[in-house]
């Protein structure tokens, strides 16, 4: 029942979204230089938040990865002088 739900409220946001986009008048409004860069420099900003937070997520395990291998090339190398 939840999931009949949950599916009529997304059909029907996607259908007011859709309606709403395609019947959009224009504005006839001027768009400055102040206000494009900073309304491109807030989208740019957004859009590299969401990268950098996604490479936050894997840089973790990456940088682990990473350091066990050197620790595991390190000890290689004492074995091999030690023998």
């Amino acid at each position: 029942m939840q999931h009949k739900i949950v599916s009529i409220l997304i059909c029907s946001a996607f259908s007011m979204f859709t309606l709403v986009v395609i019947t959009v008048a224009n504005a006839y409004a001027y768009v400055g230089p102040g206000l494009g860069l900073g309304a491109l420099g807030a989208v740019l900003g957004v859009i590299f938040s969401i990268f950098l937070a996604i490479f936050a997520l894997f840089w973790y395990p990456i940088k682990r990865f990473i350091k066990k291998f050197r620790n595991a090339e390190s000890d290689q190398k004492a074995d091999q002088k030690n023998s």
